[in-house]
């Protein structure tokens, strides 16, 4: 059994990667992961983006490079042309998309500050991508009760990722599945939520998890029990829950 000093230095090494956010219990293991498949195939763009983002205060809020990694090559497994994405950030999952549809393909993307969105977007335009982007500030659920409003949205999107609120969640998804085609994919990331989804209700926990950990939990539960998706939870990231609209 280790002794204090053992466990202290274990608990310095972790959590070196930014956007580290993997549920794996051996740092060992990811870094494996992220040097073996993940940074030797990782676009130059993302690469430099990912290091952009390393240097902001709130960089913990980015999507994690196996994550990315994922995403790109699901929209092309699915070849996703039509996509959305609710919460942005820096733009580093953004960018995984914009690098994986194709050249006339589009993507509706949606957050509150667009300062941070604009830390990223040189580099989104170095590679060559940003016209695929319409990028709108402000809350999602105007934007999304707009579309739902008409008929021909219906069904129009082939890929949809959020990364928001976790409060509204379940507000997007009553929305997002509406707009999805019949085949296409929602993605819910920080569906384990810092592994927070099974801790003990007296467990000392973050503040800002504590408060939105019940908000997961119901979304979890509610995803679950939706007889018109199909749903597949991986421990990748900080967990994404992946809903295949099936009716």
């Amino acid at each position: 059994m280790a002794n204090n000093g053992e466990q202290n230095q274990t608990e310095a090494g972790r959590h070196q990667e930014v956007g580290h956010k993997s549920l794996l219990q051996s740092d060992a293991l990811y870094q494996y992961i992220l040097e073996t498949s993940v940074y030797p195939r990782e676009h130059e763009a993302m690469k430099e983006l990912r290091e952009i983002t390393a240097k902001h205060p709130w960089n913990i809020m980015t999507t994690s490079a196996d994550e990315g990694q994922f995403l790109n090559v699901l929209l092309k497994l699915i070849n996703a042309k039509n996509t959305m994405e609710i919460g942005v950030y820096t733009g580093y999952s953004l960018l995984a998309t914009a690098l994986a549809i194709p050249e006339d393909g589009k993507i509706l993307a949606m957050d509150v500050n667009k300062e941070n969105y604009e830390l990223g977007l040189p580099v989104i335009k170095k590679a060559g991508v940003d016209h695929k982007i319409d990028f709108r500030e402000g809350p999602a659920l105007p934007v999304l009760d707009e579309l739902v409003k008409d008929e021909k949205n219906h069904g129009s999107y082939d890929f949809i990722f959020v990364d928001a609120d976790k409060d509204n969640y379940l507000n997007y998804h009553k929305r997002l599945i509406e707009l999805v085609k019949v085949g296409g994919v929602i993605g819910y990331d920080n569906t384990l939520w810092n592994g927070s989804v099974v801790a003990p209700p007296d467990a000392p926990l973050r503040k800002y998890v504590r408060y939105y950990r019940d908000f997961v939990l119901e979304l979890n539960k509610a995803l679950a029990v939706d007889p018109r998706i199909e749903i597949c939870m991986l421990p990748v990231g900080d967990g994404i829950t992946i809903c295949r609209r099936i009716k």
